[in-house]
């Protein structure tokens, strides 16, 4: 594993050979990692190329105090975990829908389209912000969290939650009204 160091500690100093090399290297394994877990495999490669993607992108401050090995398999868990709440956050909310009776029966096609168009903007605008901001958002309206379950989860002040929050709502109802 001494090559890994070696190949990442050209990464961190910006050699894309070392960084295909590695990915050559780890990427396949990833998505049947992430995949075992969520039983897709297109979830797979979603995660494995947000791993790489952000090895690159954030190559210069990242620390790796294990081995790469180690690294890469420890953020495909916790990327497919994330995938795994997100799923389940959605089939509960379908299932509420169905329940109080707001099902799509009742909904008519053009109702449906944009209620679509609208998911779609918030998801392109929760990608837009800020990672942290975006998860914050993710767990207060998606999950049910509250600040202080937030801010404990997280290691930040309740302050700090209720102003990226209010960010990210700005940011959202800006869209929106670009939308409209």
């Amino acid at each position: 594993m001494l090559d890994d160091l070696i190949l990442a500690k050209r990464i961190k100093e910006g050699d894309i050979k070392a960084f295909e090399s590695l990915f050559r290297r780890y990427y396949l394994s990833l998505c049947r990692y992430v995949a075992g877990i969520t039983g897709d495999i297109s979830i797979g490669e979603e995660v494995a190329e947000e791993i790489f993607y952000v090895l690159w992108r954030d190559r210069e401050s990242i620390s790796i105090f294990t081995s790469v090995r180690s690294y890469l398999y420890k953020a495909a868990k916790n990327g497919a975990l994330l995938q795994c709440e997100h799923i389940a956050v959605k089939m509960r909310h379908c299932e509420k829908m169905q329940a109080s009776g707001a099902g799509t029966d009742h909904i008519t096609p053009q109702q449906q389209l944009e209620y679509k168009e609208l998911q779609q903007l918030i998801e392109r605008t929760l990608c837009k912000l800020p990672k942290r901001r975006s998860k914050i958002f993710i767990l207060h309206r998606d999950e049910g969290k509250k600040y202080q379950e937030i801010a404990e989860m997280l290691s930040l002040s309740v302050k700090t939650v209720e102003a990226e929050m209010t960010k990210a709502l700005r940011a959202l109802r800006s869209e929106i009204e670009k939308y409209n």
